[in-house]
This record gives C-alpha cells, sequence and structure tokens, in this order.
C-alpha cells in the first residue's frame, strides 16, 4: 500500500483525523524509505511503539534494583531483627546468641555489642526479638527467660540496659512499638508471646520516663530498675497501664502490630482458626473489642497500609491476600503466584506496592491497584535447604534487607532520575551515523546495539546480547554501510548485517579478553587497535569461515606503547598514534613503517630500559579510549604527567587536497590533557598546540567532511566547537599556540563525552554525541539540542531552528558537498552478504574503493551535450552563491569575511510605477463594488447536495455484515419460537 492508498484507506475508517497527521505515521511506519509498507510493517511498528511506551510506564513505575549485596558475615547464628534508627541514622541488626550489629547509613559496620542479662548466663542467652523506641532513644529486646530489657543508647556507656521487665507469663517473640508523632509522651508497645496473649503497655509520660523509679531501686543514672509484670498489671506504675486479649488461645503469636488509624491490636498465628486478630480499643473501658479472620491454613505475616485501609497476609497456602478491616468473610483481593509458603510480606507506602517473599525465595513485587505482579527476583539468593528469614524495608532509602540465617542481603534501590531521558540502560560507548538509511545506530555497556530514526528519534529496532554480557567497546560500518562491525572488551569483533545475523566472528585477543579501541574497514583489511603494540590485521580474503584468526602484520612491532587509534588517508597513507604521544605513519600497501614522529624529540632516544619504565608508567591510561565511561577527571590526573601525551584520536583533514606539499597542517590529533594538535606528516612537524579543554584530562574529537569545524568533548560533558577551515593553511617555522575561533561551547551531556559523529540532514550540518549518561543526544553546529534519542516526543529535523543566512548557505555548500561524495562511495562499494558475485572475495566482503578515484572518477554524461550544459550551468550558479574569494580569504577571517567594505554609490532617483501614480485604472473598479448590507446566508438545506443517508455514511461490506447478523438472529428467534411451541403442543397432549 503507498502513502496515498494509506492515508485515503485510513481516513476512510477514521473520519476526525487529517492526512496530514496519517501521512506522518505513514513516515514512522516505512523507516526503510520504500514508499511501501504491509502489514508486517504495520504490526512490527505498533508493537515496537508499545514496548516503547510499556518500557517509559515501567521504568517510572517498577523500581530498578543495584546489584544484590552480602553484608560483612559478623553474626554466627541466626539473625532475628533488623531494623533503622532515625535518631542516630544507622541500622541495627541482633542475632539470637545476643551479638548486636551497629551499622552506619553508608552501610559500613560501626561496632558489635554483646548483650549480656542477669537472668542467664552468656551461653544460655538466647534472644527472640529487638524493637526501636525511636522517640526516646531506646531499643527493647526480649528473651527466652521471659523478661525484656530497655536499653539506652545516649548512655555514655554505650549501651546500657535502664529497664528490666520480668515475670512475663510466656516468652514474648514478637514485639511492636508506636509513639504519637504528635506527642511523644503518648507511645504503646505491643506483645506476643508462645502462650497466645496479645499484651500492651501503653505509656502516657514516655518522654520523661517510661517506668516509675522503686524506691528499693539502686540510685544513679547508670543502675538498672527492674520491674515485674504484676506492677504493671496491678497500676503500681501511673505513667502507663497495660491491656491484652487470649483470642488465640495457647497458638504461638507471629506478629503483632498497633495500627492508629482505627485504633486497634493486629495480630496473628499460623492456625486456622483466629488466624487474624483486630482487638479494638473502646474509650473510658479497659477491655478490647476483638474481630476474628479465620484464613485457611494459617498465615506467616502480615501488613497494613493506612492509606489503602488494607491488611495484606503472608499466606502458608502460597496465597498473598489483601483485606479489608471490616470485612471478615472474605479478602478483597488474592494474588497469587508463589509457589511455596509466603513468608513476610510489607508494603512500598508511597508507591502503593507490595513486598512478598516465599519460602523458596522467590521475590515478589505486585501491584497493588491492578493486584498484578510487576516484578519477579529470583536465582539470586543463597542456596541452602532450611533457613529462617527476616525481611525488613526501609522505604526513606529504598533498602531492602533479607537475612537467611546469619546472612544479611541488601538489595538497594537505584535512585530515580526523574524526567531525566535515557537512550540506553547502560553508558553508551559508541554512536555512527548511516547515510545509506538515515540511521543512527548506538552501542552500550550492557551490549546493546540500538536503531534510531535520525529524522525523528524514532527506535526503529534493537539488538541484545551482541557479545553476551561483555562490554561493546567500539563500532564501525563498511564503506556499503550494509555491515556493522562490533568490537567488545571479551576480545572478539563480530561483523553483522543490519537486520542482527552475525557472519564472521573475529577472534582478535586469541581467546582472551582485551581492549579494542578502534575498528579500521580498509580495502582489503581489517584493522583492529587498543591494547597492543602491534597493529591487528584481518586479511578480507580470508573471510570464508564463521570463526576469523588475525594475519600477520608484515610491519612488526614499532610503537614502544600500546596503539590506541588509527587514521587512513587514501590511497595508501595510515597513521597510528600509542598511549605515548607516538605517531607511526605506513604505507598500508606494504605494511611497512616510513616516519616516525615524536611530541618530544628526545623520547626517541631513550634507550630500552627506559621504555620498560614508561610503560609501567602508562599501564593505568592504556584504556582511555575504550573505557572512556568508566573515567573520571581525577582520575586522570592521578596518573604520571607522561600519560597526558596519549593520542585517543587520529583524523586526517580530507578536504585539504596536497595541504602536506604546500607546507599546511594535514593531520589532527587529540588525547591527554586536553589539548589538540595540527601535524604534517610530510615534513613530520608539529604545526600547532592548544588546550581545548582546561584541566578536563583526556578529550575525543571528530571533524567534518569538509575539514571546516573540529568538535571536542571531555570527560564533564562539555562540547566544544571549532571553525578551522581557515587554521594552519600555511607553512610556519614557529608552532602555532593561538586557537582556532570558538564558535560554540555547551554541555549535553552529564557525564564523559564517550564518542561523537557529524552528519547532514537537510542541508545542516548535525553532531551525534553519546555519553557515560546513558544519553545520545543530536545537535546542531550552533551547540542546540534538537533531542535525545529516547525521548518520548519525535522531533522533526525540517522544523529545527533557523541559523544565520551567511552560516546556512555554508552549510548548504557542506551538505551537498558531504552527500555528493556518499553517492559515490555508494556507487563504488560492493554489498556484503548479497548474491553471489564473480569479484574476488576481498571486494565482495567488504570492498572500499580509494576515495581518491571516487573523486576523479569520469561519468559518460559528462561527454555529451545535456551534460555539458548542466555542467556549465552548475557552475555559474555555484558563482552566484560562492562565499569568499581568494583575495579576501587570506586576510580577513570571521563570519562577514565575505563582505567587501568600499564607499556607497550615490543613489539613482527612481520613477514611481504607473499604478502607484494611477490608482483608479488598476483599481477603481475593486474600490467602487461595494458589498450588500444585509447579506444572508444560505440555508443547510440548500448546501447539501444530497441527502444523508446509513448507506452513504458506512461501507458496503458493514452494512452487508449487519444485515446477515440481523438475518440470522431473527432466524434463530423464529426456531427457538417454534420449538417452544412444540413443547408446549406435547405437554398438553399428555
Amino acid at each position: 500500500m503507498t502513502r496515498e492508498e494509506f492515508t485515503e484507506q485510513i481516513c476512510a475508517v477514521i473520519r476526525p483525523s487529517t492526512k496530514e497527521e496519517f501521512g506522518e505515521m505513514f513516515d514512522k511506519i516505512d523507516v526503510t524509505r520504500d514508499g511501501i509498507i504491509d502489514w508486517d510493517k504495520v504490526t512490527s511498528f505498533m508493537l515496537l511503539d508499545l514496548n516503547e511506551k510499556d518500557e517509559r510506564t515501567r521504568s517510572s513505575v517498577i523500581p530498578q534494583w543495584k546489584n544484590l549485596r552480602l553484608l560483612s558475615p559478623i553474626h554466627k547464628d541466626i539473625i532475628q531483627n533488623v531494623t533503622f534508627l532515625k535518631g542516630s541514622s544507622c541500622y541495627l541488626t541482633v542475632s539470637r546468641n545476643g551479638l548486636l550489629g551497629v551499622w552506619g547509613e553508608n552501610l559500613k559496620l560501626q561496632r558489635t555489642l554483646q548483650i549480656t542479662t542477669e537472668a542467664v548466663k552468656l551461653k544460655d542467652l538466647w534472644v527472640t526479638t529487638l524493637v526501636s523506641l525511636a522517640n526516646v532513644n531506646k531499643i527493647a529486646i526480649a528473651f527466652t527467660s521471659k523478661e525484656i530489657c530497655f536499653y539506652d543508647l545516649n548512655s555514655k556507656q554505650g549501651l546500657s540496659c535502664q529497664y528490666r521487665l520480668h515475670g512475663l507469663r510466656g516468652t514474648v517473640i514478637c514485639m511492636d512499638y508506636w509513639y504519637n508523632p504528635h506527642d511523644g509522651n503518648e507511645a504503646i508497645l505491643t506483645l506476643g508471646d508462645v502462650s497466645g496473649q496479645v499484651q500492651a503497655i501503653s505509656f502516657t509520660t514516655a518522654l520523661i520516663s517510661l517506668f516509675e523509679r522503686p524506691a528499693s531501686s539502686p540510685e544513679g543514672e547508670e543502675a538498672t530498675v527492674t520491674i515485674s509484670w504484676q506492677e504493671l498489671v496491678s497500676g503500681y506504675h501511673k505513667c502507663c497501664y497495660t491491656l491484652k486479649h487470649k483470642l488465640h488461645y495457647k497458638d504461638w503469636i507471629k506478629q503483632v502490630a498497633y495500627s492508629s488509624s482505627f485504633d486497634a491490636f493486629i495480630s496473628s498465628t499460623t492456625s486456622n482458626v483466629n488466624t487474624l486478630v483486630l482487638a479494638w480499643r473502646e474509650k473510658l473501658k479497659p477491655r478490647l473489642k476483638t474481630t476474628s479472620f479465620d484464613i485457611a491454613r494459617g498465615i506467616n505475616a502480615f501488613d497494613f497500609h493506612s492509606r489503602l485501609n488494607l491488611i495484606a497476609t503472608a499466606g502458608i497456602n502460597h496465597r498473598v491476600c489483601l483485606w479489608n478491616p471490616y470485612v471478615t468473610s472474605k479478602p478483597a483481593g488474592v494474588l497469587q503466584g508463589h509457589s511455596a509458603s509466603v513468608i513476610a510480606v510489607q508494603f512500598i507506602t508511597e508507591r502503593k506496592q507490595l513486598f512478598s517473599f516465599s519460602k523458596d525465595k522467590v521475590l515478589r513485587l505486585w501491584d497493588i491497584q491492578h493486584q498484578l505482579c510487576i516484578q519477579r527476583i529470583a536465582g539470586s539468593f543463597p542456596k541452602s535447604l532450611d533457613f529462617q528469614s527476616t525481611l525488613y524495608f526501609n522505604e526513606a532509602h529504598g533498602r531492602l534487607f533479607i537475612s537467611f540465617n546469619n546472612q544479611l542481603m541488601l538489595l538497594e534501590m537505584k535512585q530515580e532520575t526523574g524526567r531525566k531521558v535515557t537512550s540506553h540502560g547502560k553508558a553508551v560507548t559508541c554512536v555512527l551515523y548511516n547515510s545509506v538509511f538515515k540511521q543512527v545506530i548506538s552501542s552500550d555497556a550492557g551490549s546493546t546495539v540500538t536503531f534510531w530514526l535520525i529524522d525523528t528519534g524514532q527506535k526503529i529496532k534493537q539488538f541484545t546480547g551482541c557479545h553476551g554480557n561483555a562490554e561493546i567497546s567500539t563500532m564501525t560500518l563498511d564503506a556499503t554501510e550494509t555491515r556493522l562491525l562490533t568490537g567488545s572488551t571479551d576480545g572478539t569483533v563480530k561483523i553483522w548485517d543490519l537486520n542482527g545475523h552475525c557472519h564472521h566472528k573475529l577472534n582478535v585477543g586469541r581467546d582472551r579478553a582485551v581492549d579494542i579501541s578502534q575498528i579500521m574497514v580498509l580495502k582489503r583489511t581489517i584493522l583492529v587497535t587498543g591494547w597492543d603494540r602491534i597493529i591487528t590485521v584481518f586479511r578480507l580474503s580470508n573471510l570464508t569461515q564463521f570463526f576469523v584468526l588475525p594475519a600477520e602484520w608484515k610491519g612488526g612491532i614499532q610503537h614502544q606503547d600500546d596503539i590506541l587509534c588509527a587514521a587512513f588517508l587514501p590511497p595508501h597513507t595510515l597513521v597510528t598514534g600509542s598511549c605515548g604521544g607516538e605517531i607511526v605513519v605506513w604505507n598500508n600497501s606494504t605494511e611497512n613503517a616510513y616516519l616516525k614522529i615524536y611530541l618530544d624529540p628526545q623520547k626517541s632516544l631513550k634507550s630500552k630500559s627506559d621504555t620498560l619504565l614508561l610503560q609501567q608508567q602508562l599501564s593505568s591510561a592504556r584504556r582511555t579510549s575504550s573505557r572512556r565511561h568508566t573515567m573520571s577527571v581525577a582520575d586522570f590526573y592521578d596518573t604520571d604527567t607522561e600519560c597526558n601525551n596519549a593520542i585517543t584520536k587520529l583524523l586526517f583533514l580530507e578536504a585539504r587536497k596536497n595541504i602536506s606539499v604546500t607546507g599546511g597542517a594535514n593531520l589532527v590529533s587529540c588525547g591527554g590533557a586536553g589539548y589538540v594538535r595540527f601535524w604534517n606528516t610530510l615534513k613530520s612537524q608539529l604545526m600547532a598546540e592548544f588546550e581545548a579543554h582546561s584541566r578536563a584530562g583526556s578529550i575525543i574529537m571528530t571533524i567534518d567532511k569538509m575539514s571546516q569545524y573540529l568538535i571536542t568533548g571531555d570527560l564533564a560533558g562539555w562540547v566544544k566547537i571549532w571553525n578551522i577551515q581557515d587554521y594552519c593553511l600555511g607553512s610556519s617555522e614557529n608552532k602555532v599556540t593561538q586557537p582556532p575561533p570558538l564558535i560554540r561551547s555547551f554541555q549535553p551531556h552529564n557525564d564523559c563525552v564517550t564518542y561523537l559523529e557529524t552528519c547532514v540532514r537537510s542541508s545542516c550540518l548535525l553532531i551525534l554525541s553519546s555519553s557515560s549518561d546513558c544519553s545520545v543526544v543530536l545537535s546542531d553546529v550552533y551547540g542546540t539540542t534538537i533531542g535525545i534519542f529516547g525521548q518520548e516526543e519525535h522531533w522533526r529535523i525540517e522544523n529545527a531552528p533557523s541559523h544565520p543566512k551567511g552560516e546556512q548557505n555554508l552549510d548548504e555548500n557542506v551538505g551537498q558537498r558531504e552527500e555528493k561524495d556518499d553517492v559515490l562511495k555508494k556507487k563504488e562499494a560492493p554489498v556484503l552478504g548479497g548474491e553471489p558475485s564473480p569479484k574476488p572475495p576481498e571486494q565482495a566482503i567488504l570492498g572500499m574503493e580509494d576515495k581518491e578515484e571516487s573523486v576523479n572518477m569520469i561519468s559518460p554524461w559528462e561527454n555529451t551535450i545535456l551534460g555539458k550544459k548542466y555542467k556549465e550551468s552548475k557552475i555559474q550558479k555555484g558563482k552566484k552563491h560562492k562565499f569568499f574569494n581568494g583575495k579576501t580569504m587570506q586576510n580577513s577571517t570571521g563570519t562577514f569575511r565575505s563582505l567587501n567594505i568600499g564607499a556607497l554609490e550615490a543613489v539613482v532617483e527612481m520613477n514611481k510605477p504607473d499604478f502607484v501614480l494611477n490608482s483608479d485604472k488598476y483599481f477603481g473598479e475593486m474600490t467602487e463594488e461595494k458589498c450588500p448590507e444585509n447579506l444572508k446566508l444560505p440555508t443547510l438545506s440548500e448546501t447539501l447536495k444530497a441527502i444523508f443517508d446509513e448507506k452513504s455514511l458506512f461501507p458496503k461490506e458493514i452494512l452487508d455484515r449487519e444485515q446477515k447478523t440481523r438475518q440470522l438472529c431473527e432466524q434463530m428467534c423464529n426456531e427457538g419460537k417454534m420449538k417452544r411451541n412444540k413443547k408446549q403442543a406435547k405437554m398438553k397432549e399428555k
């Protein structure tokens, strides 16, 4: 279906929208720009669009977690409780043998304390539970000796037992503490024991004193006050009173809690009778009014959400039930999915979500509103058959603690980025532009490759796990731009088609992990650099099998340090740059080095021992290029000052034809300490050197095809655009230190810029930048951000902001030249993986013709009469739009260098045109016409050309289907009436 057919057909079905809107939809569906779409393309577009919306929704709703972490194993016995002290900003863990661990807010162990009690010996000590009394900065710990000790955290001795409550009828195995945030004196401590009793101590003067000090108790602040339970029950202590109920009979109380929202105590057991009990407090009455829930097979735990007014229960029957506190007959919702007994549940209050953890070590996260499981985490927890576990979630810090016997695991929530738009889930390592399909290709540290449309920013496809879990450090395209080569830290380079099929796997590291910084595809070879002092080469003629081993580089080792980058200038000039700042010029045809350029001339005189020492000093900086997303400015300046000479990028100024012969610069390098250097490779001379980014560490760069703009990026996310059109054009004995004109400096990223690329669309030069902040940004040459790939709203390149007129014309010239070069290159280069061809293998697989041959190619069209006329008209048209002439080029620089300043010419008096002098002659009839005073609009019935009826409103297929449905319905009704009449007749006969 073509664009016109699509818009007409869909407009006939969907009335409110316009053809322009459906035309834009067609362009989004037709990503290959074939002009035709089919059902497969429509469904692919819909699925990908829905998947993007679903990912955005999930990222805003579902929490993202850091890797599971095991805290320092300080406990030798089962961990009973984990809690957070707000006043001290620390975490407490207590084990069964009485060892108390104090952890800082950064989860570093601060100290350990051994808890003791006078009632039992240390070897017989058994801690059952711990609770924090936050308003008075105390903790309460229960023991199997039927006593509770209250420890003061403000004590000078570290942990001092202030009160000791004994004489309890049963061993307390669970506790809960609540205090009034508006009145700290009001607090309630709830207890649950093994005899089925739920008891509570209600404090009225908690900030002054929890209990009254008996007259017989020893004096002194550090002395322990001993209190019996019978004293509390009898009312001896006026600052508190007790409440209790025995509705659970003799079942062990698994959990207790007090809810201030409906002033009731909640308790649970594993019994299927009175499983969950709510004990309501009544004013002016000492008794509690109880309500019970009977749950089959009992529950292990519960949690209460005061805003939603829901109680979640962890069922032994593998179910998580949601209960309304006022409805005991049936749950308000049932969450099914666990295949084992659920042992813990806890709400995330703000998100309205629920954690549940089962006996088979599966953690699930539920959406309460939709009652659906939105996340499942399993397989990462310790493997043990029998374990006791406790679950604690600190919502303020987004930390979930799960204990397994004496081990404590931490699952920490990633910090939400708010409205930050990201292109990838992990740091983006490389970005390319495919001029054939008008697509942007980006890779990340998670081994994912994503394809985007540059005109709209729409994601069209994504390949995951390209190198397993290994990071993709660099990418490149072949000459036809139909094959993608990806290099990874696993030591391999893979050759893909754009449909995600891997054709070849190059064993670059020889079965070992290496850092690949650059891949270069030439006419007959593939060159790989980054981790060694020698170039790794693959002959295209050897790419006959899937697994390919490297060949031997004939030139051998010429560098003293690892080669980080390379550049190629047709027909056969190859240069390589190393960590130490050394540049080697090669003849690519013979693979022999014929020139070495040193930043420091004395470096060439160093001995071998000095070289080995230098290699050790530079070992920390050898991954500058391939691992930029893990670096910072501070990390860079921690290394030796010699590392500042590291070359991370080399680029030839291809638009400067034979400039090196006249003495100008033809090569640009960048790298350590933020410096950019211009070289003349013919004279092996450093022409210019300037600091592009002050104290920014290692930088990267790119240059447009017209060699007019230099774009640099640093570790802080800043990008600078320089005008180098007139920079280092002539020979000079002295090194130039003045930088070229700076057009714009802007910060499109919040983290390290990892890659830069330029492209031309709609006669505008655009900049693609990738960063460790997981984003790929599209900007223009004036620093204006067009959009971030991955944002919800798509852009349109033709709607990009306009620029100054002079610069716009310059961009048009750049765009025309680059697009012409691309067309010529594509005509010459063979297609990879296409139909069998009689060409040699090295040309059929990854062919690349020399650019010199492409530019100088003679076309038969130019020899025809029409061709010559077209060429002449094009030259004349080019003269009209010529931006500057040869005279002003050398003497003037800047935006207005094309303007000629001279004396103003005399203004010639112009005669007024006839239609101005004799306006009545031209406009008289129109001015004399008068509109009728009482203009009556025609009625609606008069304007209608035909009467609208049902047949004209709906398509014939829909009307026919509706008529058949009606006929079938009438037929079935008639048959039903006949059957009923027969039955009635038979009944009458009987």
